[in-house]
């Protein structure tokens, strides 16, 4: 997160949030999992210590699954995802005894990248993606997916199997969850994936619309079926398949816990602010009133 774009917000936040009381709580609050709602947490983060500097708010990355493990386990107060919980760990939930809330925090596009030299490619449709992306794929170079663009092997980026957004990618593009090719290189830390990219001509990832906004110089977006990545696209759902919400996940027996709770509190009130900053999309403010009735 940028410090600077958030000095002119970080009045407002503190006042909204009743800096005096919150200065006065104490403890620590661990939150782990998805790397695409990491930027949000940290941003969030960030803003809460300047109003409640005694609490301690440790921001991991895991991936979801990681997280979700950790948070079914009561390693962390909150889980960062950018999937729904599955039922299979919804049956471990109940299984350890853990009751939690889900709160949407922001809307995100997952965005499908090639270098800025790739000069070949600047629209791919779902169909393509399928062919390049699909467990059977035999696509090895830019040719086998369209005659027209040259013969380069594509080097092939994304995230790792225990990522939400690699869960939701394989859904849209297999069928279902964990059905692409294993032949690419994967990483759970998004910087990875943008840094790989930028340094091949011929390369193609895919990962939350917030990396690609913070690296725009070293990355070209390529829009899917003529629709490109943006914050009206993703917003109103004309970027479809790969728009999708993200969460946060909390413990309600970590709820109970004074400072925890006011922190989540915090989260929702200015998730809409902050996920904007960090290059998500808000959603409505009515939808983060939903949430605060919630708690």
């Amino acid at each position: 997160m940028k410090t600077s774009s958030l000095k002119a917000l970080s009045l407002t936040l503190a006042l909204a949030a009743g800096s005096a009381a919150l200065a006065k709580d104490e403890g620590q609050i661990r939150i782990d999992g998805s790397s695409t709602v990491f930027p949000i947490s940290e941003a969030v983060a960030e803003e809460f210590a300047k109003v409640a500097p005694k609490v301690r708010v440790n921001v991991g990355v895991s991936g979801t699954g990681g997280g979700f493990k950790k948070f079914l386990l009561k390693e962390i107060d909150i889980s960062n995802a950018s999937r729904h919980i599955k039922d299979s760990e919804k049956a471990d939930a109940k299984k350890n005894g853990i009751t939690y809330i889900e709160i949407p925090v922001a809307i995100d596009g997952i965005t499908v990248v090639v270098n800025p030299k790739n000069k070949w490619a600047s629209d791919i449709t779902l169909a393509e993606l399928q062919k390049i992306w699909a467990p059977d794929s035999k696509v090895k170079t830019w040719k086998d997916v369209r005659a027209d663009w040259p013969a380069k092997e594509i080097k092939l980026y994304g995230p790792g199997t225990d990522s939400g957004t690699f869960d939701y990618f394989s859904e849209v593009i297999g069928g279902k969850s964990g059905a692409l090719r294993s032949n690419y290189v994967k990483s759970e830390d998004d910087n990875v994936l943008v840094r790989a990219v930028a340094g091949e001509e011929a390369a193609m990832g895919f990962f939350g619309y917030a990396y690609y906004v913070e690296n725009k110089t070293q990355l070209k977006a390529l829009s899917v079926d003529k629709i490109s990545p943006d914050a009206t696209t993703i917003q109103g759902g004309t970027y479809k398949p790969l728009s999708r919400p993200v969460f946060i996940y909390v413990n309600k027996e970590s709820l109970k816990k004074a400072f925890v709770k006011k922190f989540v509190e915090f989260y929702i009130k200015n998730a809409g602010t902050l996920s904007k900053e960090v290059g998500y999309v808000p959603f409505q403010a009515a939808d983060y009133e939903k949430s605060l009735k919630l708690l």
